[in-house]
Protein backbone atom coordinates (compact mmCIF):
# COMPACT_ATOMS: atom_id res chain seq x y z
CA UNK A 1 0.00 0.00 0.00
CA UNK A 2 2.83 2.42 0.82
CA UNK A 3 4.38 1.95 -2.62
CA UNK A 4 1.02 2.63 -4.28
CA UNK A 5 0.71 5.92 -2.43
CA UNK A 6 4.21 7.33 -2.89
CA UNK A 7 2.96 10.28 -4.89
CA UNK A 8 -0.44 11.67 -4.00
CA UNK A 9 -0.94 13.28 -7.40
CA UNK A 10 -0.44 9.93 -9.17
CA UNK A 11 -2.71 8.26 -6.67
CA UNK A 12 -5.53 10.74 -7.15
CA UNK A 13 -5.02 10.68 -10.92
CA UNK A 14 -5.28 6.89 -10.91
CA UNK A 15 -8.47 7.06 -8.87
CA UNK A 16 -9.95 9.59 -11.28
CA UNK A 17 -9.11 7.35 -14.24
CA UNK A 18 -10.80 4.44 -12.50
CA UNK A 19 -13.87 6.57 -11.74
CA UNK A 20 -14.01 7.77 -15.36
CA UNK A 21 -14.00 4.14 -16.50
CA UNK A 22 -16.79 3.40 -13.99
CA UNK A 23 -14.45 1.14 -11.99
CA UNK A 24 -14.16 1.12 -8.20
CA UNK A 25 -11.17 -0.14 -6.23
CA UNK A 26 -11.44 -2.78 -3.53
CA UNK A 27 -8.37 -3.68 -1.44
CA UNK A 28 -9.33 -6.59 0.79
CA UNK A 29 -6.14 -6.71 2.88
CA UNK A 30 -6.31 -2.96 3.68
CA UNK A 31 -10.12 -3.01 3.94
CA UNK A 32 -10.48 -0.16 1.45
CA UNK A 33 -13.44 0.03 -0.93
CA UNK A 34 -13.71 3.17 -3.05
CA UNK A 35 -17.44 2.72 -3.65
CA UNK A 36 -18.14 4.68 -0.45
CA UNK A 37 -17.13 8.29 0.24
CA UNK A 38 -15.56 7.33 3.57
CA UNK A 39 -13.31 4.73 2.00
CA UNK A 40 -12.38 7.10 -0.84
CA UNK A 41 -11.25 9.58 1.82
CA UNK A 42 -9.35 6.81 3.67
CA UNK A 43 -7.56 5.82 0.47
CA UNK A 44 -6.52 9.43 -0.14
CA UNK A 45 -5.34 9.77 3.49
CA UNK A 46 -3.19 6.65 3.06
CA UNK A 47 -1.61 8.37 0.08
CA UNK A 48 -0.99 11.51 2.15
CA UNK A 49 0.72 9.49 4.88
CA UNK A 50 2.83 7.59 2.36
CA UNK A 51 3.98 10.87 0.81
CA UNK A 52 4.71 12.25 4.28
CA UNK A 53 6.77 9.16 5.12
CA UNK A 54 8.78 9.57 1.91
CA UNK A 55 9.45 13.23 2.69
CA UNK A 56 10.62 12.34 6.20
CA UNK A 57 13.04 9.73 4.82
CA UNK A 58 14.44 12.28 2.36
CA UNK A 59 14.88 14.84 5.14
CA UNK A 60 16.73 12.33 7.35
CA UNK A 61 19.05 11.31 4.51
CA UNK A 62 19.84 14.95 3.66
CA UNK A 63 20.47 15.79 7.31
CA UNK A 64 22.78 12.78 7.67
CA UNK A 65 24.73 13.71 4.54
CA UNK A 66 25.08 17.30 5.75
CA UNK A 67 26.31 16.06 9.15
CA UNK A 68 28.92 13.82 7.49
CA UNK A 69 30.07 16.59 5.14
CA UNK A 70 30.47 18.84 8.18
CA UNK A 71 33.00 16.39 9.59
CA UNK A 72 31.04 13.83 11.57
CA UNK A 73 31.97 10.18 11.14
CA UNK A 74 29.78 7.69 9.32
CA UNK A 75 28.33 4.76 11.28
CA UNK A 76 30.92 2.45 9.76
CA UNK A 77 33.74 4.92 10.37
CA UNK A 78 34.64 4.85 6.68
CA UNK A 79 34.75 8.09 4.68
CA UNK A 80 32.22 8.80 1.95
CA UNK A 81 33.20 8.11 -1.63
CA UNK A 82 35.61 5.69 -3.16
CA UNK A 83 39.29 5.25 -2.46
CA UNK A 84 41.78 7.87 -3.59
CA UNK A 85 43.22 7.16 -7.02
CA UNK A 86 46.76 8.05 -6.08
CA UNK A 87 49.03 10.87 -7.14
CA UNK A 88 50.74 8.89 -9.91
CA UNK A 89 47.46 7.84 -11.56
CA UNK A 90 46.12 11.38 -11.39
CA UNK A 91 49.34 12.68 -12.93
CA UNK A 92 49.06 10.17 -15.81
CA UNK A 93 45.43 11.18 -16.44
CA UNK A 94 46.45 14.85 -16.56
CA UNK A 95 49.24 14.03 -19.04
CA UNK A 96 46.98 12.05 -21.39
CA UNK A 97 43.80 14.13 -21.32
CA UNK A 98 43.58 17.12 -23.63
CA UNK A 99 40.53 19.01 -24.88
CA UNK A 100 39.36 17.10 -27.95
CA UNK A 101 40.51 13.74 -26.56
CA UNK A 102 37.64 11.62 -25.35
CA UNK A 103 37.51 10.72 -21.70
CA UNK A 104 36.96 7.09 -22.65
CA UNK A 105 40.15 7.04 -24.73
CA UNK A 106 42.08 8.66 -21.87
CA UNK A 107 40.66 6.09 -19.45
CA UNK A 108 41.79 3.26 -21.73
CA UNK A 109 45.30 4.73 -22.04
CA UNK A 110 45.68 5.05 -18.26
CA UNK A 111 43.76 1.82 -17.43
CA UNK A 112 41.15 3.46 -15.22
CA UNK A 113 37.40 3.95 -15.48
CA UNK A 114 35.93 6.86 -17.40
CA UNK A 115 34.36 8.15 -14.16
CA UNK A 116 37.84 8.46 -12.66
CA UNK A 117 38.95 10.55 -15.66
CA UNK A 118 35.84 12.75 -15.32
CA UNK A 119 36.61 13.32 -11.65
CA UNK A 120 40.18 14.43 -12.39
CA UNK A 121 39.18 16.59 -15.38
CA UNK A 122 36.58 18.40 -13.26
CA UNK A 123 39.31 19.45 -10.85
CA UNK A 124 41.60 20.70 -13.61
CA UNK A 125 41.57 24.42 -14.28
CA UNK A 126 41.90 25.51 -17.86
CA UNK A 127 43.96 28.63 -18.59
CA UNK A 128 41.95 31.75 -19.32
CA UNK A 129 42.74 33.50 -22.59
CA UNK A 130 42.12 37.23 -22.98
CA UNK A 131 40.49 38.31 -26.26
CA UNK A 132 40.84 41.72 -27.73
CA UNK A 133 38.06 43.81 -26.25
CA UNK A 134 38.72 42.69 -22.69
CA UNK A 135 36.50 39.62 -22.45
CA UNK A 136 37.89 36.36 -21.23
CA UNK A 137 37.25 32.85 -22.50
CA UNK A 138 38.29 29.53 -21.05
Amino acid sequence: MASAGRFLIDLIGGLQELNTAKVDLFLQQQAVDTTTPGDKAMFQMLGVFAEFERSMIQARVKAGMARIKAGAATKSGKPLGGPDIGVETEKRIRQHWRPGTSMLKTAQLVSVGSGTVQKVVRTMTLPVAVKSGGSTTP
